[in-house]
């Protein structure tokens, strides 16, 4: 498997935090302040998820959903909140009105609007996400994938989860490198394709790894084939 000569190098990332001193104890003062709120915030609380809870899959994949139905006891809006994937969004600003509509609709069949009553308030963050290199970098689609189990599950993160942010398009850093620098288009569709939505960034690691592993697998059967048979 040959070598490319635009390595991948792989970045980490953390992220930092700003309590914006808003608090919602009901559901009509939450959708108020998602209104309000900057773009940063509804990323905080939708993509960056996934940072903050790496290796545990949770039924409701963003802030929003997990606090209407853990505080506020309202597992309906909860549901509809939960199967909302933050990457069928061109951008942040139709996922925020998505959001709303999502809120609005459920609070107009309701006769009174849900509140914490034993639960905690909503507070709304907004967060940074700063990039950490990792000095891991790797020329092949072998030595790709061995790296893959290696780094830390922020890289991971970064390199899909952030990376569409950063990107605005359905690409990702690990698809674009096997477009682009292995000239592997097939690779490259297949890993573009698994949904990051679907689970914890351990499972994603593991998906990602299993496309890589699947793609050497094709590459060594042919050589062993053209092999001269030893007697």
């Amino acid at each position: 498997m040959e070598a490319t000569q635009k390595p991948f190098e792989f970045t980490g990332c953390s992220e930092l935090h700003e309590i914006l001193g808003k608090t919602a104890v009901d559901e009509r003062r939450l959708v108020e302040l998602i209104e309000e709120v900057p773009l940063d915030s509804i990323y905080f609380h939708t993509h960056s998820y996934f940072l903050r809870h790496s290796y545990v899959e949770h039924v409701y994949p963003n802030d929003f959903a997990q606090w209407v139905a853990m505080e506020v006891r309202d597992l309906v809006l909860g549901e509809r909140l939960a199967v909302v994937d933050p990457f069928e969004f061109s951008n942040l600003e139709t996922l925020r009105e998505e959001l709303l509509s999502i809120i609005d609709d459920h609070l107009s069949r309701m006769p009174i609007v849900p509140r914490v009553i034993y639960g905690s308030p909503f507070h709304f963050i907004q967060s940074r996400i700063l990039k950490v290199p990792t000095g891991v970098q790797v020329a092949t689609l072998r030595a790709f994938s061995d790296a893959l189990a290696e780094v830390e599950v922020s890289a991971i993160y970064y390199h899909v989860f952030e990376a569409r942010h950063r990107l605005s398009s359905s690409e990702n850093d690990f698809s674009a490198w096997a477009l682009q620098s292995l000239g592997m288009p097939d690779l490259a569709e297949r890993l573009r394709s698994i949904n990051p939505y679907l689970g914890s960034l351990e499972r994603l690691r593991s998906a990602l790894i299993s496309v890589c592993e699947e793609f050497i697998a094709k590459v060594a059967v042919p050589k062993m084939k053209q092999e001269p048979s030893k007697k």
